[in-house]
């Protein structure tokens, strides 16, 4: 047999040694870097320390059995992503069904035929090798603009207190802009063809399905049982994911073009755009359950103001109550959460009708009094409020007051959350 050379790593989990055995050495022989476990409760342990690239597990075993392994896997945020293929002699339906629910990519039916077993191992390496770059990638592109990003907002917010004029600011914001158009094309021209990538493997994947030299019964029904679903979902919504931040940065760059611009301005449109755009945010996380957000919208007429102003305003206030949660989370507990984190909008117009007034509460850490009279100072001790927001909140309360001739208070109260309160006249 004719070796790959492949330094991918794999775990085999099996209680009867002579199927240990004969899985080794088709693996061994293929030049896969092969390890064995002889049940589950050594396989948890033994990947605690060294985590392989595919897991190949038996089902029926003494003690934890296959399935409550793979559970367990898939609840460890460190595991989830390793694919895992079932050896099982079951061949009902609800078996495979109950595996492939718990998150197994495939299964391989006993006993074994090493031509299958190489098959579907190679398919679901190279397509982890795929997620990986993937995943890689994306991540190295997010970085590059993070630091892109935050090396632009060092310079708006130096420029921002500096300068009380705010023409010299729309300038320096229309710069940016333009800066900003060349990580945004990047992003999307990548996007595209890994969406093309993506198709091609898949559509490669079926052909070799189709042609399998020799088919048995085996093999057409796993095409029917195979999650092929799965997988073409999976590794689009990664593309999806870029996209998603190339929108994104889009939208912020065209606040920062009209930042200086004063133009008709409809408040919930915007509001809505703000929370699609911290959509992700919202999601569940280690610190805490999804976020539920509540909108309270009154009926209000369109105000003229500076629109890339005021989005970033929301987006400060939005991204502060966010992060509160996020620092609740961390210091009491996912487990602890004793009600569901919630963002609550409420819009409304004052009683003469000459102003808007738009509320911002989270059920968050909240602050004390003491951090609550200087949230909004310029130099402010981040630690008093939500991780990495104080100068974003100064520069929201210059927005409103100074810019827009508005109000902006806060309520709070420590481990009880906070409420924003933003005024803003009409015309």
């Amino acid at each position: 047999m004719t070796s790959t050379l492949s330094s991918e790593y794999i775990l085999v989990v099996d209680d009867v040694p002579a199927n240990l055995k004969a899985i080794v050495q088709t693996l061994t022989d293929e030049g896969y870097e092969v390890s064995t476990a002889i049940s589950g409760e050594r396989a948890l342990k033994q990947i605690s320390y060294d985590l392989p690239d595919l897991i190949l597990l038996d089902i029926q075993m003494p003690g934890i059995d296959g399935f409550e392994t793979c559970k367990r896997l898939k609840e460890n945020p460190e595991t989830k992503h390793i694919p895992v293929i079932f050896m099982t002699s079951l061949s009902d339906s609800e078996s495979i069904v109950k595996g492939f629910t718990l998150g197994a990519v495939d299964y391989i039916t006993k006993p074994f035929q090493a031509v299958e077993v190489l098959a579907r191992v190679k398919t679901h390496i190279h397509l982890e090798q795929l997620r990986k770059n993937l995943e890689k990638e994306v991540a190295n592109k997010t970085n590059e603009l993070t630091q892109a990003l935050e090396q632009l907002k060092i310079t708006f917010k130096t420029q921002l207190i500096k300068t009380e004029k705010m023409s010299e600011i729309g300038e320096l914001m229309a710069g940016i802009a333009n800066e900003l158009n060349h990580p945004i094309g990047s992003i999307h021209s990548n996007s595209y063809h890994m969406e093309t990538y993506i198709k091609n493997l898949l559509q490669h994947l079926s052909l070799y399905q189709q042609n399998y030299p020799n088919p048995v019964a085996e093999i057409i029904k796993s095409a029917e049982d195979i999650d092929l679903d799965f997988i073409s979902q999976d590794l689009p919504n990664m593309i999806t994911a870029m996209m998603a931040s190339s929108e994104r940065i889009k939208y912020l760059s065209s606040s920062l073009r009209t930042f200086g611009k004063k133009a008709s301005f409809q408040i919930h449109e915007n509001i809505d755009h703000t929370l699609l755009i911290l959509n992700h945010r919202l999601k569940a996380n280690q610190y805490h359950p999804a976020i539920e957000v509540v909108k309270k919208y009154g009926d209000l007429p369109k105000i003229e103001c500076f629109p890339g102003q005021l989005n970033q305003v929301f987006m400060n206030l939005i991204s502060h109550a966010i992060d509160a949660i996020n620092e609740f989370g961390k210091k009491i507990g996912f487990s602890h959460f004793k009600v569901e984190p919630k963002i609550i909008i409420q819009t409304l117009m004052n009683q003469d009708k000459t102003k808007v007034i738009i509320i911002i509460k989270d059920n968050g850490v909240g602050m004390s009094e003491e951090a609550r009279r200087t949230v909004f100072d310029q130099v402010v001790n981040n630690k008093t409020v939500a991780k990495g927001t104080g100068l974003g909140l100064s520069i929201t309360h210059k927005i409103v007051v100074e810019n827009h001739h508005g109000k902006l208070c806060c309520e709070s109260a420590l481990n009880q959350g906070s409420e924003f309160i933003l005024e803003l006249p009409i015309e």
